[in-house]
């Protein structure tokens, strides 16, 4: 963990210095964003657009409400947002923007999910500058908060944020320490054969850190970080037979569940199956990653003792 860290004050102290990813000269803000383009500001944005639910969450986490956002389809704004997000106007899924009512809103900046906004960058830069990230990875998240935290103003309150979300992480590794390896799996997917998720995935990547074996291993393309999993088979997901079973929400039955080896697995017969809520797929805001910390506290973690 403290080679973590110290990668990561070296990642930080880079973005915060360097001329073509923080503050000039002339007070213009110039930010590098994970397409390797750099955009400009002439002045901290106050009307940021979130094509994606991290440029909400980081957003609010900063102090400002976005003037639009793009939502989880038909289960629309996320649930641990939606009370703070009363009157934003929605652009539907961030991989299919409405970008009519993304002109219409006026932004200053816009925040996105980098695969989701390629085909699109253009036109959504011919509206306002474009922050594009990739999202996937623990890096990803502390990077990303970092740069919006520059993009609105509020650099200070970022690395404020990404200290608290590291403090927590190793806290909650001592209190895992010397405890038996569990493994676990993270799950997605209503057909009938399952997506797990690689080691590098936001969720399990924390997972990882806090002493669990995530039974869906390393990825295989450490470039991209793409695919983020894999479809495996129950026969393959019984042979790793993982101690938890953590499920992503779906809006249609888990037909896996009805195969006749399910109820064979160990973490079904154990009781150790737990749905998570939406903000697992999409865990890279400050509020969402210390949503997802807490559910691992509550749901794997033993529970703290009086000394």
């Amino acid at each position: 963990m403290a080679c973590l860290q110290n990668q990561i004050v070296k990642l930080l102290l880079v973005v915060l210095i360097s001329p073509a990813t923080g503050w000039a000269d002339n007070l213009d803000i110039r930010l590098a964003d994970d397409r390797g383009e750099t955009l400009q500001l002439s002045a901290p944005a106050t009307r940021p657009a979130a094509i994606s639910t991290f440029g909400a969450d980081v957003a609010l986490a900063l102090g400002t409400v976005p003037v639009a956002v793009t939502d989880y389809g038909i289960q629309g704004v996320p649930d641990y947002l939606a009370s703070q997000l009363n009157g934003v106007r929605g652009l539907g899924p961030r991989h299919q923007p409405n970008l009519e009512v993304l002109s219409s809103v006026g932004p200053d900046l816009v925040i996105a999910i980098r695969r989701y906004t390629a085909k699109d960058a253009d036109q959504i830069e011919s509206i306002a500058p474009l922050l594009a990230l990739d999202l996937i990875t623990v890096q990803d998240s502390l990077r990303a908060v970092e740069l919006v935290g520059q993009a609105l103003g509020q650099p200070t309150k970022a690395t404020e944020l990404n200290d608290r979300f590291l403090d927590r992480i190793q806290l909650l590794k001592e209190r895992n320490k010397g405890k038996v390896t569990e493994t676990v799996a993270l799950l997605t997917s209503g057909s009938e054969t399952p997506f797990v998720y690689y080691d590098h995935f936001l969720p399990t990547a924390l997972l990882e850190q806090l002493g669990f074996n995530n039974v869906g291993g390393e990825t295989p393309n450490t470039d991209s970080g793409i695919p983020l999993g894999y479809r495996i088979s129950l026969e393959a997901l019984l042979k790793l037979n993982p101690d938890t079973i953590l499920v992503l929400p779906t809006s249609r039955q888990r037909a896996f569940t009805m195969n006749p080896i399910w109820p064979y697995l160990t973490a079904v017969r154990t009781g150790q199956v737990y749905e998570v809520p939406y903000y697992w797929k999409e865990g890279a805001g400050p509020i969402a990653r210390e949503r997802i910390l807490d559910d691992i506290q509550r749901l794997l973690l033993p529970a703290e003792t009086d000394e």
